[in-house]
């Protein structure tokens, strides 16, 4: 097997960079500095090419190229990844793509996960809180093994962290209710009521999440029934 180079992976990079695109980035949020103009896309490409190296990743990471840590996430390999290194890149996170990407390729993949998003969860950093949220959502999203009590027991961390107003967090919380409410018709309901238990907070904040999950989880509801009636 032939190693790619951290400065083989940067020219991939740099020849697919399009830096009249950042502007367009920078209004959806996104950081551009230290970032190259790169889509996602192309970038699971260049991952697609590379293959699972955790070294190229650890190596890729502290170049602090945005779009090389998200490729970082993309070619680390779980078993080899540790909390020493979880925390270290947890702490850099200054995007919110960086966090999302890093979370679904990677994070939600190690048995560290479930520990971190306790952790994580009580951490004043921004973007150190929304992954603990962030991974709540991924792993919902894609472990289709776990049982519903795994997310359950992230019903009161999502109550107490709905009254952060901090964009990057209200968001990822919101996404962890929805995505928990998806996964099938028990936990549809479970996450409804926890929205109906957050509604009743006495914060801005708190409504809007728990009225943005209502509205969708009432007809993700609606289309749960619908599959089990055979419709």
């Amino acid at each position: 097997m032939v190693t790619v180079t951290v400065d083989e992976v940067l020219e991939m990079l740099k020849a697919k960079a399009k830096s009249d695109q950042l502007a367009g980035m920078a209004q959806f949020g996104l950081v551009t500095e230290q970032r190259l103009g790169v889509s996602v896309p192309e970038l699971r490409a260049i991952a697609k090419q590379v293959g699972k190296d955790h070294d190229l990743a650890l190596a890729l990471w502290k170049t602090g190229i945005l779009e090389a840590r998200i490729v970082a996430g993309m070619v680390g390999e779980p078993e080899k990844l540790t909390e020493e290194q979880m925390e270290a890149w947890v702490a850099e996170i200054n995007s919110w793509d960086v966090c999302d990407q890093l979370c679904m390729n990677l994070f939600e993949k190690s048995p560290f996960a479930p520990r971190k998003i306790f952790e994580w969860s009580q951490r004043e950093e921004e973007f150190v809180k929304r992954t603990a949220f962030a991974l709540i959502a991924c792993l919902a999203w894609h472990d289709k093994k776990a049982d519903d009590e795994v997310f359950i027991r992230f019903f009161p961390l999502i109550q107490r962290e709905a009254t952060d107003a901090r964009n990057f967090v209200k968001k990822a919380v919101n996404w962890a209710l929805r995505n928990i409410g998806k996964r099938n018709l028990n936990l549809n309901q479970a996450a409804l009521a926890c929205a109906r238990e957050i509604q009743q907070m006495d914060d801005k904040t708190a409504r809007w999440i728990a009225a943005d999950a209502i509205r969708e989880l009432s007809n993700k509801q609606a289309a749960l029934r619908s599959v089990q009636r055979g419709c």
